[in-house]
């Protein structure tokens, strides 16, 4: 098979679970390699992109890596660095070189610049811009897509975040090994700022604000506009989201009698009170952000808390995760997963409801492991959103540049000016 005009690709780093992956490939790209550095999480993104249907040309063509995205190679650089892409050059017919790939996206990790840790911005060890910086120099794609935490709106970080977009589309900036201001060429690319997209506003039942950076080639945009996508419409509340999965935790002990049945009765009724009536709050009954945790800091529960005496307010306990449903009825936990007087605990499955997950989306490891994945993604219908914003710019420029020839050597000195940027890259993501 040779590759087609028709197929948008993409190659995502920091991939975790699979949320941004699962909404770009809703948004139409297939993906040539997701990168992701926790073992859980990969075994996650192999499993279901081996079992499930709608994932058959990945099974075929996409490499899911397993390691640091600093040792990912995409491309053959030199004769001693081969390319880490290997199952798409049966589509290509040859290796991924620089210029073939249509989208580069990535969700870096966030706790650089979360409110909720001391926002060390560049100083993070955990900060992979300068990395993903270097792959779009190695890779050159039609397209990046870069999100984060709205934290990294601050005006703290006003410096790095006019240095990213410097390294991008060229101008100047402080660099942040150096701290000397310099004037650089970039790397070819137009930044179509950053926004900051609530996933409420398109059909996530969480109150999630996740800033987003798209960038697109000047060769490639030029006379085409990329339009952020706006809201899909009113906010699904927590309820709507989650009323069939809590009738089913409770329907095996509201088919028994006496007590236990009066108990699951009175806490599912308590549940749906609380719920419904949080649905004419001004927040429509959204629920908060998920908070996934680290291996650092964080558990399995729904956050500091603020975030808990949200969920409260929603009747649901936030103390901690509930086993699943059928492990809740083989272990008997039901007096510690639904019947608390503060409410029930959300299960795994649930939380991946509030994150936008589709239902046969499974997530591997131990069910820490497993609410860490979720409570670290980035929704898939946010993702989806963006997606199709960029698939559209792309297919636009393809249909115009497919009626006229497009202009050779946009930026004769790029090439040249980007490597040299990209040492001080090289630098900073090995520091």
């Amino acid at each position: 098979m040779g590759p087609s005009e028709d197929v948008l690709t993409s190659i995502e780093i920091c991939a975790g679970a699979g949320g941004q992956a699962i909404g770009l490939h809703q948004a139409g790209f297939k993906h040539l390699a997701l990168v992701e550095i926790d073992p859980h999480a990969v075994e996650t993104l192999r499993e279901n992109i081996g079992s499930l249907e709608e994932w058959s040309w990945e099974r075929k063509y996409c490499d899911v890596i397993s390691g640091d995205v600093n040792d990912f190679s995409p491309v053959p650089v030199d004769a001693g660095r081969e390319s880490g892409v290997k199952k798409i050059q049966e589509y290509l017919g040859k290796p991924l070189a620089r210029g073939d790939l249509d989208l580069l996206a990535g969700g870096v990790p966030c706790p650089p610049f979360s409110h909720a840790g001391k926002q060390l911005g560049k100083d993070d060890e955990r900060d992979l811009f300068p990395r993903i910086l270097e792959l779009t120099d190695e890779l050159h794609p039609k397209a990046v897509m870069i999100e984060n935490v709205r934290g990294i709106k601050d005006a703290k970080f006003d410096e790095y975040r006019t240095y990213i977009e410097a390294r991008l589309q060229g101008g100047w900036a402080k660099h942040p090994v150096t701290g000397v201001e310099e004037k650089f060429d970039g790397l070819g690319y137009k930044v179509c700022k950053w926004e900051v997209l609530e996933a409420s506003d398109f059909g996530v039942p969480q109150l999630r604000p996740r800033a987003v950076l798209v960038a697109i080639r000047k060769d490639v945009l030029r006379d085409v506009e990329f339009v952020w996508p706006t809201a899909t419409g009113t906010p699904k509340s927590a309820f709507r989201a989650l009323e069939e999965s809590m009738n089913t935790r409770y329907a095996p002990y509201l088919e028994m009698s006496g007590d236990v049945a009066r108990l699951a009765e009175q806490r599912l009724g308590r549940w749906k009170e609380m719920a419904q009536q949080a649905e004419n709050r001004k927040d429509f009954g959204v629920a908060p952000t998920l908070v996934g945790g680290s291996k650092k800091h964080g558990g399995a529960d729904l956050g500091p808390s603020r975030a808990k005496a949200a969920w409260a307010n929603l009747g649901v306990s936030g103390v901690g995760v509930a086993n699943s449903h059928d492990e809740s009825v083989k272990k008997q936990s039901q007096d510690r997963d639904l019947f608390r007087e503060a409410g029930p605990m959300l299960t795994v499955e649930q939380a991946a409801i509030i994150q936008g997950f589709p239902d046969n989306w499974k997530f591997s490891g131990g069910k820490t492991a497993q609410y860490r994945q979720v409570g670290n993604a980035f929704p898939p219908p946010v993702a989806e959103a963006v997606g199709k914003a960029i698939a559209h710019v792309l297919r636009a420029a393809h249909e115009r540049d497919s009626c006229k020839p497009a202009p050779e050597n946009y930026l004769p000195r790029q090439a040249a000016s980007a490597r040299a940027d990209s040492v001080h890259d090289r630098e900073s993501a090995r520091a």
